[in-house]
């Protein structure tokens, strides 16, 4: 059963919510900047982060019948719209950017989601998978949308969007700080060590996908990081994932 708008829109509107806003907002800014020209669907509870795309042509947030919906007091052409999210009510093809956030964790059928969220995407589109991470300590933050539902290790979102048909490009994470408000002023500091130190203690993981890998690594498992043409979030070899995370395309720190 998915969390209620009410509680979402209370956590968010609190200094908890506004920190978790913030951070998630850097690592999507850094994947897509203003979305120029793009047509962006939010699904899930993706509003906090979808004001950000000044330069998009659209914005739709799509809110799942079961958690409800909430006016978004967006201007231009955006919409906010209740959705059976095992059946998006939109054209295969009509959305450049699509945007996923508290959308997978408590959905009946992940793959069923996904594979529509896919079909609402152009053929040339990417797609962000934002997800609480398993191994973090907000996945066990029961007053937090983040302790409620099914939480993710990069591995499992992999799986997912390959099954869908897609290929991981990039990915990044988020939130490492303890949901502890005696700690959450020193979010970034938790930030810039947590990456370095600790990356399992992320508590969200992002996986961006598309319908082509553009990032290649060298067979000799060099750790050079390669500049992904799509330009997203950072492309970066499984096998030195517990070393490093959330770098640039450069290999700089995010």
């Amino acid at each position: 059963m998915r969390r209620a708008i009410e509680d979402l829109r209370t956590f968010y509107g609190e200094p908890t919510g506004a920190l978790v806003r913030r951070l998630l907002a850097r690592r999507l800014d850094d994947a897509w900047g203003e979305a120029a020209g793009c047509d962006v669907l939010g699904i899930g509870y993706a509003t906090p982060w979808l004001d950000a795309f000044v330069g998009a042509r659209r914005v739709i947030a799509a809110m799942p019948s079961g958690q409800g919906v909430e006016l978004w007091t967006a201007a231009g052409r955006n919409r906010t719209l209740l959705v059976d999210d095992r059946r998006l009510p939109f054209a295969a093809g009509s959305f450049d950017r699509v945007l996923l956030v508290h959308a997978l964790e408590e959905a009946e059928d992940p793959a069923l989601l996904l594979t529509e969220a896919v079909r609402a995407m152009a053929p040339a589109g990417r797609i962000i998978l934002a997800a609480a991470a398993r191994g973090g300590l907000w996945a066990r933050a029961e007053a937090t949308p983040f302790g409620h539902g099914r939480p993710f290790t990069r591995g499992q979102l992999e799986r997912l969007v390959r099954e869908v048909g897609l290929e991981p490009t990039a990915w990044s994470q988020t939130l490492y700080v303890p949901p502890w408000p005696p700690l959450l002023g020193l979010a970034d500091g938790f930030e810039q060590v947590g990456r370095r130190i600790a990356p399992g203690a992320a508590g969200v993981i992002l996986l961006e996908a598309t319908r082509q890998a553009y990032a290649r690594v060298r067979p000799s498992g060099s750790a050079r990081r390669v500049r992904a043409e799509t330009g997203g979030l950072a492309p970066q070899p499984a096998h030195r994932a517990s070393r490093r995370s959330g770098v640039d395309a450069n290999g700089e720190p995010l």
